[in-house]
């Protein structure tokens, strides 16, 4: 074992600062279990089971006084707990409190890389650089899903990609939408834009859209919107004088039905497929990859192991002049204070906070409140509040400056940590991502969520090793070797190096299953008419 991957003794349970009035399973822990923690006068017994993940007392905590973890305000006690009890819903509550934002209070200098690295990826005549190399069928209205579906897997099926080694796959993009909301409103303007951010994508080389003809995101109107044009896949080598083209539209209706549009679109794929696969991989430099941070499925453990870790890895992207993007607004609540310190202009900071108002004005519409997250299965994996919950998934977003907030799908094309507008459920977050020009995807889970998104490789990292090896046809990486003992700074280092190998090609558990084409679902706010 080199020096960079030793490890201490695994501990029994974990302090994350000495502030903190809780102590964190690091494994199933017994009744009357001694902790004997540095620090403490007295060692601490356990009064019950604690479960891997969940919290114990370390202090005596009365009713009203706040529960701290990382440090932080992570709820309070909704009755007098003693050390050695376990603390979870039972006696916490989520009370509201005052966070002071301080806004680029803090902000760091941006790290540089005293190496450069480099991966294997495909130039684009934009100058982006992919990681895959696809053929995207665009389906604009639900009632072409199908359609798209047909066409795809009448391609697959023929076996005509044999002889096109360099397409990874024929992929559809298929949804609900399309129809029934205000035209040109809020919801038609987010779906066209996810869309367009799918067919310009860099890890796709070629594309055609499929509509039926009378919806309201049409394919004119999308293409003609967004500016759709069709650069021509680059081969390796190739300048940038590509000739423009408007992209193939076919619609049902003027094709003259399913089984017409299915053929004429087959055709259209394979006249895309020699281009496409004229494209070569080359050395690329590092700070090409974009790359976009998610958590699912957590647990007590995602804030003490695979979010720091990945968090790690994103401070390198980083440091390489690469691009890292966090999301999932809702779960940076009662975090977002460590946010603003970080921003690099007050500005940036106050973009953070009125997407945090809005949210609480959206839950609030409909009877909600962003409170009600954490979910069942978060809360059986130890988290207890949306609090505690957000200081954790805010750690992917490691230790450099934030450099802008942005919209739903936005594309991300500033250096550094960026944060974009999204919801939390991981289908429609990861769906911005994407869209917003994600070439590689980090998906921590405590649980064992099981997400691929085509066309972006999706790399899953669990939180702890009994799901690793419960789970390992679906999981990635396993970042529980931190719970015995390695550091988070190596696993970060490790993570890092597994991001280069999948951008320069090797396949994830989740494409390797053929998984990323039903989990594409772009965020709708609005009245469907």
């Amino acid at each position: 074992m080199n020096a960079s991957t030793q490890r201490t003794a695994p501990p029994s349970v974990i302090v994350l600062r000495p502030e903190d009035n809780v102590a964190v399973a690091a494994r199933p822990l017994p009744a009357n279990f001694r902790l004997d923690l540095p620090g403490l006068s007295a060692g601490v017994t356990t009064r019950e089971v604690i479960t891997l993940g969940h919290k114990v007392a370390i202090r005596p905590v009365a009713a009203g006084e706040a529960i701290r973890k990382y440090g932080q305000i992570i709820g309070f006690a909704s009755r007098g707990i003693e050390p050695g009890e376990w603390v979870h819903v039972h006696n916490v509550r989520a009370d509201l409190f005052e966070r002071d934002y301080q806004f680029a209070a803090d902000v760091p200098v941006t790290p540089v890389a005293p190496v450069r690295r480099t991966f294997q990826g495909y130039l684009r005549a934009d100058g982006r650089v992919g990681t895959r190399n696809a053929i995207a069928v665009i389906s604009t209205v639900n009632c072409s899903a199908s359609t798209s579906r047909l066409i795809t897997n009448r391609i697959r099926e023929s076996g005509i990609l044999k002889d096109f080694p360099n397409v990874d796959h024929v992929f559809a993009v298929t949804h609900k939408g399309g129809c029934g909301f205000p035209f040109e409103g809020h919801d038609f303007r987010v779906l066209e834009r996810v869309l367009a951010g799918f067919a310009t994508h860099p890890n796709v080389a070629a594309y055609l859209i499929v509509g039926l003809g009378c919806e309201g995101t049409y394919p004119a109107h999308l293409v003609e919107s967004q500016d759709l044009v069709v650069l021509a896949a680059t081969p390796a080598g190739a300048g940038k004088d590509r000739v423009v083209m408007r992209p193939q539209m076919l619609t049902i209706q003027e094709q003259g039905g399913i089984s017409r549009t299915v053929e004429a679109a087959v055709e259209g794929v394979r006249k895309l497929l020699p281009e496409a696969n004229a494209c070569r991989r080359t050395e690329q430099p590092a700070s090409k990859i974009v790359l976009g941070l998610e958590c699912g499925g957590s647990d007590g453990n995602s804030g003490i192991t695979a979010n720091p870790a990945l968090g790690v890895a994103a401070d390198m992207i980083v440091a390489q002049g690469g691009t890292a993007v966090l999301a999932e607004t809702t779960e940076v609540y009662g975090a977002e204070h460590l946010l603003t310190r970080r921003a690099v202009s007050r500005e940036v900071g106050e973009k953070l906070v009125e997407k945090l108002k809005w949210w609480e004005w959206y839950a609030g519409v409909f009877g909600g409140e962003i409170n009600n997250n954490p979910s069942p299965g978060n809360k059986n994996g130890g988290l207890t509040t949306i609090f505690e919950k957000s200081l954790g998934a805010a750690a992917k977003a490691g230790s450099t400056a934030l450099v802008d907030v942005v919209d739903y799908a936005a594309k991300c094309d500033k250096p550094g940590l960026l944060m974009m507008d999204t919801p939390g459920l991981d289908p429609h977050c990861t769906t911005g991502l994407v869209a917003g020009g994600c070439n590689v995807l980090v998906f921590t889970t405590g649980r064992g969520s099981v997400l691929g998104l085509r066309p972006t490789p999706c790399i899953k990292v669990t939180t702890n090793t009994p799901l690793y090896n419960r789970m390992i046809d679906d999981m990635d990486f396993d970042a529980g070797t931190i719970l015995e003992g390695e550091s988070v700074e190596s696993v970060g280092q490790r993570m890092f190096e597994t991001i280069l190998d999948v951008a320069s090609g090797k396949p994830t558990k989740s494409e390797a299953a053929g998984i990323g084409e039903e989990e594409f679902a772009p965020w709708q706010i609005g009245p469907l008419l």
